[in-house]
């Protein structure tokens, strides 16, 4: 088998993009084993202070996002994603949609990928500002619909196996 460091960088550049878009398909799902897939059994997800964090694990990684679509209706979308084959690394820009409280968090995500296999080894996770209670943590006066942001999620809430049921009146995106 042909190691993914000595691919040619358009065929990195696509599967790099391609093992993301499938662990966020995987996070939106709630379906651990195509999350854990997308990473090496010894992953690790950082994130800031105070998030309980780090997560080590592929398996770790997984079952825990799965808990926040169960729990708190978490849904994401890919806004903006980079991949240079040249480092093994990529970035994105992405929307945390937490639609039993109606809100939403922004943020970045810095991947580092395995050069043997092409699984995400790596992920450190940049939100747009402190969570402090509010709804919506965004960058200030910035206009996520002008430059085409999803302004809601991109999948059905509550996920059919969740913990609670939407509040009356809701309508699921």
């Amino acid at each position: 088998m042909t190691r993914f460091a000595d691919l040619g960088p358009a065929e990195q550049r696509a599967r790099m993009e391609r093992t993301i878009r499938t662990y966020f398909d995987g996070c939106n799902a709630a379906d651990v084993e195509l999350m854990a897939a997308q990473f090496t059994a010894d992953a690790v997800h950082y994130f800031p202070p105070g998030l309980d964090g780090p997560w080590a694990g592929n398996r770790t990684i997984a079952e825990n996002w799965r808990q926040l679509v169960l729990t708190i209706g978490s849904a994401w979308s890919i806004e903006r994603l980079i991949a240079e084959p040249e480092t093994l690394q990529a970035v994105i820009e992405w929307t945390h949609w937490k639609t039993r409280a109606g809100g939403c968090l922004r943020g970045d995500e810095w991947y580092v990928f395995d050069p043997e296999t092409g699984l995400i080894r790596e992920i450190r996770a940049f939100y747009a500002a402190a969570s402090d209670g509010r709804p919506e943590v965004t960058l200030q006066g910035y206009d996520y619909s002008a430059s085409a942001y999803h302004l809601a999620p991109p999948v059905d809430r509550p996920h059919p196996d969740a913990q609670y049921r939407a509040p009356a009146g809701e309508v699921s995106a």
